[in-house]
């Protein structure tokens, strides 16, 4: 039988927003478990610092290179995660001792898949010896090496939770954070992609409004009219009629301006933006999905989930809370439940979730796992 590990994940998307902490108990194929959450947000310097951090990534050719700023914010994401596991731990009375493994994500900066090249920064063995703990990191870089996507590394962890459902009919597991991806489940048909901004466009917008780093509730969006016709326009771009596998770049679409639009009316356009590129999706699929369950930051914006309800019909959208699962954790479970299957050698990928051409495990570890 199969040893259930106790393992953290921990996840710092392209929000920018700060680290999410969870423990899981898994064998790498089944949740016995679900532990504790936390979060621990970047302040503004931080905040800062990784935005700079994307910028001077833009002309990377080597992975390994850290121009400009990126030593000190490599520096600053490890201990950022260190912190974040030492507070989960003391906040929930968990002893270090009962951990099995952890699964970091650290922060992607570049990502360009075509160019086998994606750049996630974070020092895993650093972050092992401040936790005295063993980790399991970079997993991304073995897919795409061997020509796949990348991403989205979720959708495994999508169909282990889906299994526990009593759903009839294919359904759709989105994740709204920097950027969106889906994960379509149909029985064994496992297909996976990026679908678009996510909230990237959302939140800098508002962040270079208002200084706030998201429309928090969504009450700017609501407050807005939508410019139909702009976000038609912005469907045209090729990303959205090219079928899955497929991912993106947080800034991929940051050429993309509402500038002159009220603080209301761009926050809803660049929603509607949102929702309709998550909508664009369905032509590419095998079958319409019945059910659209959405997790990440975006599952936290009303106005934005209204949006997307209107433009899936009819097809039901819920939230990934009402299920019983963690909209806000569920991310940072999946790299605790990647971190064990990495461990045991199972695959993280596979041909219909990132396009590489057979199932492929990854990820780098440090210290000694049971």
């Amino acid at each position: 039988m199969t040893k259930v590990l106790r393992a953290i994940g921990l996840m710092s998307g392209t929000s920018l927003d700060g680290v999410d902490v969870a423990m899981i108990e898994t064998d790498g194929e089944r949740v016995s478990a679900f532990g504790p959450s936390f979060y621990r947000p970047y302040d503004e310097a931080e905040r800062a610092l990784l935005r700079q951090a994307l910028s001077d990534a833009v002309g990377l050719t080597d992975r390994d290179a850290r121009p400009g700023v990126l030593v000190e914010a490599e520096r600053v994401v490890t201990t950022a995660h260190a912190e974040a596991v030492e507070a989960f731990l003391s906040t929930h009375g968990i002893a270090r001792e009962v951990i099995d493994l952890v699964g970091f994500h650290g922060q992607t900066v570049l990502h360009r898949p075509a160019d086998r090249l994606t750049v996630q920064i974070g020092d895993g063995e650093e972050l092992s010896a401040l936790l005295g703990l063993p980790v399991i990191y970079d997993m991304r870089a073995a897919d795409v090496a061997a020509g796949g996507q990348g991403a989205p590394l979720v959708p495994v962890y999508h169909r282990a939770l889906a299994q526990a459902l009593d759903r009839s009919g294919p359904l759709i597991i989105v994740n709204i954070g920097g950027v969106s991806n889906v994960t379509y489940i149909d029985g064994d048909v496992l297909i996976a992609c990026d679908t678009g901004p996510g909230n990237a466009l959302l939140d800098d917008f508002v962040a270079k409004n208002t200084g706030r780093p998201f429309d928090a509730d969504g009450v700017l969006a609501a407050q807005g009219q939508v410019d139909r016709v702009w976000v038609a326009h912005a469907l045209q771009n090729s990303f959205f009629s090219a079928p899955p596998p497929k991912s993106l770049d947080r800034n991929h679409f940051a050429a993309l301006t509402v500038e002159g639009k009220s603080l209301a009316d761009g926050a809803a356009t660049l929603a509607a933006f949102t929702a309709a590129s998550i909508a664009a999706i369905v032509p590419l699929l095998p079958k319409p999905p019945r059910i659209f369950i959405v997790a990440g930051g975006g599952a936290q914006n009303p106005t934005l989930l209204s949006m997307l309800r209107d433009v899936v019909t009819p097809a039901s959208v819920e939230n990934a809370d009402a299920l019983g699962w963690s909209a806000d954790a569920m991310e940072a479970q999946a790299f605790a439940f990647l971190a064990v299957r990495s461990a045991r050698r199972l695959p993280l990928t596979f041909p219909g979730t990132t396009g590489v051409t057979a199932a492929l495990t990854g990820g780098v570890r440090t210290g000694s796992v049971s």
